[in-house]
Protein backbone atom coordinates (compact mmCIF):
# COMPACT_ATOMS: atom_id res chain seq x y z
CA UNK A 1 0.00 0.00 0.00
CA UNK A 2 1.32 3.50 -1.04
CA UNK A 3 -0.59 6.74 0.26
CA UNK A 4 0.56 10.06 -0.79
CA UNK A 5 -1.17 13.04 1.08
CA UNK A 6 -0.48 16.76 -0.11
CA UNK A 7 0.19 19.74 1.61
CA UNK A 8 0.76 23.45 -0.18
CA UNK A 9 2.43 26.46 0.53
CA UNK A 10 2.60 30.09 -0.92
CA UNK A 11 4.47 32.95 0.41
CA UNK A 12 5.51 36.65 -1.00
CA UNK A 13 7.31 39.06 0.17
CA UNK A 14 10.98 38.72 1.73
CA UNK A 15 11.41 36.60 4.75
CA UNK A 16 10.49 39.01 7.73
CA UNK A 17 7.83 41.26 6.58
CA UNK A 18 6.47 38.40 3.51
CA UNK A 19 3.64 36.46 4.34
CA UNK A 20 2.25 33.32 3.32
CA UNK A 21 -0.23 30.51 3.45
CA UNK A 22 -0.74 26.82 3.83
CA UNK A 23 -3.10 24.19 2.64
CA UNK A 24 -3.91 20.49 2.54
CA UNK A 25 -5.28 18.16 0.54
CA UNK A 26 -8.20 17.63 2.75
CA UNK A 27 -8.84 21.56 3.10
CA UNK A 28 -8.83 21.54 7.06
CA UNK A 29 -6.44 23.92 6.19
CA UNK A 30 -7.16 26.10 3.22
CA UNK A 31 -4.76 29.59 2.51
CA UNK A 32 -4.28 29.52 6.45
CA UNK A 33 -1.93 32.47 7.40
CA UNK A 34 1.76 31.51 8.37
CA UNK A 35 4.85 34.10 8.09
CA UNK A 36 8.28 34.86 9.92
CA UNK A 37 5.85 36.66 12.98
CA UNK A 38 3.89 33.94 13.63
CA UNK A 39 6.98 31.48 13.80
CA UNK A 40 9.39 33.59 15.44
CA UNK A 41 7.61 36.08 17.48
CA UNK A 42 4.20 34.50 18.76
CA UNK A 43 1.79 36.29 16.05
CA UNK A 44 -1.50 34.65 15.40
CA UNK A 45 -1.34 31.73 11.99
CA UNK A 46 0.53 28.48 12.52
CA UNK A 47 4.04 27.51 11.24
CA UNK A 48 5.70 24.48 10.28
CA UNK A 49 6.78 23.21 13.79
CA UNK A 50 3.28 23.22 15.26
CA UNK A 51 1.80 21.50 12.06
CA UNK A 52 4.70 19.02 12.28
CA UNK A 53 3.59 18.23 16.64
CA UNK A 54 -0.09 18.20 15.52
CA UNK A 55 0.78 15.67 13.06
CA UNK A 56 3.46 13.38 15.73
CA UNK A 57 0.55 13.51 17.98
CA UNK A 58 -2.13 12.46 15.62
CA UNK A 59 0.52 9.57 14.26
CA UNK A 60 1.69 8.77 17.63
CA UNK A 61 -2.08 8.21 19.21
CA UNK A 62 -3.05 6.39 15.94
CA UNK A 63 -0.09 4.01 16.66
CA UNK A 64 -0.69 3.35 19.98
CA UNK A 65 -4.35 2.30 19.46
CA UNK A 66 -3.34 -0.38 16.60
CA UNK A 67 -0.76 -1.70 19.36
CA UNK A 68 -3.50 -1.68 22.06
CA UNK A 69 -5.41 -3.48 19.63
CA UNK A 70 -3.05 -6.06 19.00
CA UNK A 71 -2.37 -6.55 22.42
CA UNK A 72 -6.24 -7.11 22.54
CA UNK A 73 -7.25 -3.68 24.41
CA UNK A 74 -8.88 -0.64 24.10
CA UNK A 75 -8.39 2.48 25.31
CA UNK A 76 -10.96 4.67 26.55
CA UNK A 77 -9.28 8.09 26.27
CA UNK A 78 -6.02 9.24 25.19
CA UNK A 79 -4.78 12.51 24.78
CA UNK A 80 -1.23 13.32 23.69
CA UNK A 81 0.30 16.83 23.30
CA UNK A 82 3.52 17.47 21.41
CA UNK A 83 6.16 20.03 21.54
CA UNK A 84 8.48 20.38 18.75
CA UNK A 85 11.66 22.52 19.15
CA UNK A 86 12.75 24.39 16.89
CA UNK A 87 16.38 26.20 17.61
CA UNK A 88 19.32 27.76 15.97
CA UNK A 89 22.64 25.52 15.63
CA UNK A 90 26.28 26.16 14.02
CA UNK A 91 24.55 25.16 10.70
CA UNK A 92 21.36 27.07 10.75
CA UNK A 93 17.82 26.50 12.51
CA UNK A 94 17.35 23.01 13.38
CA UNK A 95 14.39 21.22 14.55
CA UNK A 96 15.84 19.36 17.94
CA UNK A 97 13.43 17.39 19.48
CA UNK A 98 9.90 16.15 19.80
CA UNK A 99 8.52 15.63 22.72
CA UNK A 100 5.49 13.85 23.59
CA UNK A 101 3.07 13.61 26.39
CA UNK A 102 0.58 11.02 26.82
CA UNK A 103 -2.28 10.80 29.19
CA UNK A 104 -4.55 7.64 28.52
CA UNK A 105 -7.33 5.99 30.20
CA UNK A 106 -6.77 2.08 29.21
CA UNK A 107 -8.84 -0.46 31.07
CA UNK A 108 -7.05 -3.95 32.08
CA UNK A 109 -3.63 -2.19 31.65
CA UNK A 110 -0.69 -2.35 34.04
CA UNK A 111 1.86 0.58 34.15
CA UNK A 112 5.01 -1.79 33.20
CA UNK A 113 3.03 -3.26 29.96
CA UNK A 114 1.49 0.38 29.06
CA UNK A 115 4.89 2.25 29.03
CA UNK A 116 6.21 -0.70 26.45
CA UNK A 117 3.25 -1.02 24.14
CA UNK A 118 3.73 2.85 24.48
CA UNK A 119 7.25 2.74 23.49
CA UNK A 120 6.55 0.44 20.33
CA UNK A 121 4.05 3.01 19.41
CA UNK A 122 6.85 6.15 19.37
CA UNK A 123 9.28 3.83 17.63
CA UNK A 124 6.82 2.46 15.16
CA UNK A 125 5.19 5.87 14.35
CA UNK A 126 5.58 6.93 10.77
CA UNK A 127 6.15 10.31 11.87
CA UNK A 128 8.39 9.32 14.06
CA UNK A 129 10.75 7.51 11.69
CA UNK A 130 10.69 10.81 9.56
CA UNK A 131 12.42 12.95 12.60
CA UNK A 132 16.14 12.24 12.75
CA UNK A 133 16.04 13.81 16.23
CA UNK A 134 15.46 12.84 19.62
CA UNK A 135 12.06 11.73 20.53
CA UNK A 136 11.16 11.82 24.11
CA UNK A 137 7.67 10.35 25.55
CA UNK A 138 6.25 10.98 29.01
CA UNK A 139 3.24 8.79 29.11
CA UNK A 140 0.93 8.36 32.09
CA UNK A 141 -1.97 5.80 32.70
CA UNK A 142 -4.36 7.10 34.53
Amino acid sequence: MKLMRRGAAAWTGALKDGRGTISTQSGALHEYPYGFASRFDGVAGSNPEELLAAAHAACFTMALSLVLGEAGLTADRMNTDAVVTLEQTADGFAITSSVLKLEATIPNLDEQTFAELANAAKSNCPVSKLFATTITLDAKLV
